[in-house]
């Protein structure tokens, strides 16, 4: 089982806030799993994501990334960036079309031409939106937003998919149908980490859980393997 992150006496804190966001003693994950952070709001679930994402960078403690120390202002920060996708609870979509939000991602993800449209053709197939090439990716309706958010996201390949509340007002054929797709991505070397309120839902996945409290980490699945191990 290989390490793809390993997180080590983490503290961040955002400004005019006295209490740390996170405050992590220990924390790891492995390559090609699928992780779910619970906790309430205010826990520290998107503030770990970001985290995860490379986007916000902790004032204290250790964070390694396929066992290499992220460090502030590493000239190889934008390419690891490259094999890590987050998809916000609210996600922002373009102006155009979902074909063309699709487009752009590939191109700022430096994506050829000429792969573009089978990639472009398969995300939105595997989110069932196989016939919303055309549409207005504005008009949509917030759910039909978050699976062209995603579908964005899986086309770029990323190595990490970092999802917060990916199924939140969905309708429940489109929670099934998303649901089975995450399922499958770990068989596919994507490791999977999504912040969820939905306790059941790490149960329909077969993800490994994190419960997140106070910025900390109360319990998880190997928390609990090893308390078994010694009683």
């Amino acid at each position: 089982m290989s390490e793809l992150y390993r997180l080590e006496q983490i503290r961040y804190r955002y400004a005019n806030e006295q209490r740390c966001a996170l405050d992590i003693a220990s924390l790891s994950f492995a390559t090609g799993h699928l992780y779910a952070l619970h906790g309430a709001n205010g826990s520290g679930k998107s503030t770990l994501l970001n985290c995860l994402a490379l986007l916000v960078t902790p004032q204290s403690g250790s964070l390694y990334f396929r066992q290499r120390r992220v460090q502030r202002g590493w000239f190889s920060l934008p390419r690891l960036r490259r094999q890590i996708t987050l998809v916000h609870q609210t996600p922002y979509l373009f102006d155009g079309t979902v074909s063309d939000n699709l487009r752009m991602a590939l191109r700022l993800g430096g994506i050829c031409s000429n792969q573009a449209q089978q990639a472009v053709n398969d995300a939105l197939a595997s989110v069932g939106l196989a016939d919303f090439h055309h549409r207005n990716a504005r008009e949509l309706s917030g759910g039909e937003q978050k699976r062209v958010a995603i579908a964005r996201a899986l086309a770029l390949r990323p190595k990490v998919l970092l999802l917060d509340e990916p199924t939140a007002n969905m309708d429940k054929y489109s929670v099934e149908r998303l649901e089975q797709l995450i399922s499958t991505l770990p068989d596919q070397g994507i490791t999977v980490i999504i912040a969820s309120h939905d306790q059941a839902q790490a149960q329909r996945l077969g993800s490994q859980v994190i419960e997140l409290q106070g910025g900390q980490v109360v319990a998880s699945d190997d928390m609990m393997i090893k308390e078994k191990s010694y009683a």
